[in-house]
């Protein structure tokens, strides 16, 4: 099995088959041959997972830095990350991995370039930074992300994130999108925010400032540690806030894979 197998498992390529939008057909003919798409992809993994800089791809995928970053960003636009990673969620929710009964969300902050959805990182001297957020489920998988700048207060990303939750599918009944219990941490700890999640009869489990410890949310307290094998999220260079989200769209799609080929 070669790299781009490695990368980019048969059943992986498939899914995004389905996403993908069709590549351009030039109607008057001529021009040179289309790099393949599935070595293309596989550059993309390997620029998430490794941490390296796009002009530092080794010929391996047989495409320039140039061609695999514009295929990147044309499928960035076309919102092809934030289509595979629902799909991927659909499949194992349909098996039952999906555990509602006890989900948590958190966030972190890594440095920034510069870009839009930067700010001043209050944990980290001030340095310009972004945060990402996750609502992950009972097992740790991510069901919903997102990108802010790291001055963000967490409390404002709760809402737009439990929003952002897709209908799952479920073994037997309709989608499903409403968790059971929310776990956070004392950030969160906001009268309107437990007033929103009991209209909508998920349980707050919020830790109390001044009363509860938040390290005693134990394993229900989203410690973002899925991050670990995408290097390219330890450190934001991408200018663009929606390439940064797309990397992150990547990584959540590698976690759920990887759990639906186990």
């Amino acid at each position: 099995m070669g790299l781009v197998e490695r990368l980019v498992p048969d059943g992986l390529w498939e899914l995004f088959q389905d996403v993908a939008p069709e590549a351009p057909q030039r109607s008057q003919g001529g021009g040179r041959r289309r790099c393949d798409d599935r070595a293309v992809l596989a550059a993309i993994v390997f620029v998430a997972t490794s941490g390296c800089t796009w002009r530092q791809l080794p010929p391996v995928f047989g495409a320039s830095w140039q061609t695999v970053h514009r295929r990147f960003t044309d499928w960035s636009a076309a919102r092809v990350w934030a289509k595979l990673h629902p799909v991927l969620l659909d499949r194992l929710g349909s098996k039952g991995d999906v555990d509602w009964s006890h989900c948590a969300i958190d966030s972190i902050s890594v440095r920034a370039v510069k870009g839009p959805l930067t700010g001043p990182n209050p944990t980290d001297r001030g340095k310009k930074g972004s945060k990402i957020h996750v609502i992950c489920d009972r097992n740790g998988l991510p069901i919903s992300v997102g990108v802010s700048a790291a001055n963000l207060h967490d409390s404002q990303a709760l809402v737009p994130m439990m929003l952002g939750i897709p209908p799952i599918r479920s073994r037997r009944g309709p989608r499903r999108h409403r968790l059971a219990r929310l776990h956070a941490d004392k950030g969160y700890d906001f009268d309107h925010l437990w007033n929103w999640l009991r209209r909508r009869q998920i349980v707050p489990r919020i830790a109390r400032r001044g009363v509860d410890n938040s390290g005693r949310l134990g394993r229900h307290r989203c410690t973002l540690s899925w991050m670990g094998g995408c290097r390219r999220l330890h450190r934001r260079y991408e200018r663009k806030a929606e390439h940064f989200l797309a990397f992150v769209g990547i990584a959540s799609a590698l976690i759920c894979y990887r759990r639906t080929a186990n």
